[in-house]
């Protein structure tokens, strides 16, 4: 079976890793850290499925492309994939099918009077959001009301996320542990995978500004398999139920970003593909076959339940200097041999370029993704970080306490 992986980041990387223990997979338009990797379009390549990792092109519609060609795709359309797309429809969506999250309100361009009263209401702890897509970034948490006012202007202005940021969703700030939950749809059913929780802070203690992810973990300890179904019963299966409503067939990745509350579980929010970087830790300890269960998605008919094993796993992104604001690239990569060969280490390739020699250079902010199994997450962890630090290039940032204290 040949498969399709369109994609160019560690999420991508990964998934041709486990796609690859089944079938021949080819990665577009991948890097040249990612084998099999081609600067082919999908649209011009024939495979027996197709699966779509970043959100930009399932937003864009080309999983609607492709399958009106008649391929077989795992990925959503246009149409689910406003979940992610619009924040504020996102929302539309929870209340529509009762789902407890933040309470909220979304304001345009115009309505930047309104926005700023209506923050002026909320308790302290405010949470400012793009409705756009921005790559993770789009996202303000603080106790500053007057934080929170100057990043409404300028997101509404259009100077910190052009168009992505001109209409805004302003929530009450929650508290608990967050916890991301993928779960596999076929359009009318939803199975979770392996719980993980990552970290989405650029510095050590969650300082610093929402990068597009800093590292992760699975399992989190207080969500095993019984949890994950619960969960994903009351809450992803009636978001599945009420997009059936709406008309659209959802088949892909259901991404719930979970709070665990005092009040219970809410929804923080939803992404349509596969987690970066939760992803280079579920799909390391998945077991079974993974090409088999994105394929029954793809062509809905879902009825196998996924395994895992024993194993915890950690991944740390290594980084460029200035990220997430302005990242140095054009450094060259030391000891990605020595860190690839430690026992039970896997080293995803995200933002690489080839040098002139063939060498690999940084060409992005999340450069690499550093992933270890063992027997506990501290293990994993420490098997992790024993491999960082076999990496350099001038500027290289990574946080020193993923899964510290699990």
């Amino acid at each position: 079976m040949r498969v399709c992986v369109v994609g160019s980041g560690g999420r991508e990387h990964a998934l041709a890793v486990a796609l690859a223990r089944t079938a021949d997979v080819v990665v577009t338009p991948g890097n040249p850290g990612i084998p099999g990797s081609v600067a082919t379009p999908a649209e011009e390549l024939d495979a027996d499925l197709f699966v779509i990792g970043p959100e930009v092109p399932l937003v864009e519609g080309l999983a609607d492309r492709l399958r009106a060609r008649g391929a077989l795709v795992f990925g959503p359309g246009g149409d689910g994939a406003r979940l992610e797309a619009s924040k504020a429809w996102m929302k539309d969506v929870l209340v529509a099918a009762g789902l407890a999250t933040a309470a909220h309100r979304s304001f345009g361009a115009a309505e930047l009077d309104a926005a700023v009263a209506y923050l002026r209401t909320l308790p302290g702890m405010y949470v400012v959001k793009t409705d756009g897509l921005a790559a993770g970034k789009g996202v303000l948490v603080t106790d500053s009301l007057t934080e929170a006012e100057d990043d409404v202007r300028a997101k509404l202005s259009g100077a910190s996320f052009g168009d992505a940021g001109r209409r805004v969703v302003i929530e009450e700030g929650m508290t608990g542990p967050e916890v991301s939950l993928l779960c596999l749809c076929d359009g009318r059913r939803a199975v979770p995978l392996a719980s993980a929780q990552d970290y989405k802070r650029l510095g050590d203690g969650d300082e610093g500004p929402n990068t597009g992810g800093m590292g992760a973990y699975s399992p989190v300890p207080a969500v095993d398999a019984a949890e994950a179904e619960r969960l994903t019963e009351r809450l992803v299966a009636r978001t599945l139920h009420e997009l059936q409503r709406r008309g659209i067939d959802y088949r892909g990745v259901l991404y719930a970003g979970l709070m665990l509350t005092p009040d219970g579980p809410k929804v923080l929010e939803y992404n349509v593909r596969f987690g970066d970087p939760e992803t280079q830790v579920v799909l390391p300890r998945w077991t079974g076959d993974v090409t088999e269960m994105l394929t029954a998605c793809a062509s809905g008919s879902l009825n196998m339940q996924p395994t895992f094993s024993g194993d915890a796993a950690v991944t740390v992104v290594c980084a460029s200097e200035g990220y997430p604001l302005a990242p140095r690239t054009g450094d060259r990569i030391q000891g990605l041999d020595a860190a690839s060969a430690r026992p039970g280490v896997e080293v995803f390739c995200a933002g690489v370029a080839a040098a002139d020699d063939g060498a690999l250079e940084t060409a992005g902010g999340r450069v690499l993704n550093v992933t270890a199994l063992g027997p506990t997450v501290a293990e994993a962890r420490a098997r992790a970080y024993a491999a960082v630090a076999d990496l350099s290039w001038p500027g290289m940032q990574a946080r020193t306490d993923v899964a510290s204290g699990v």
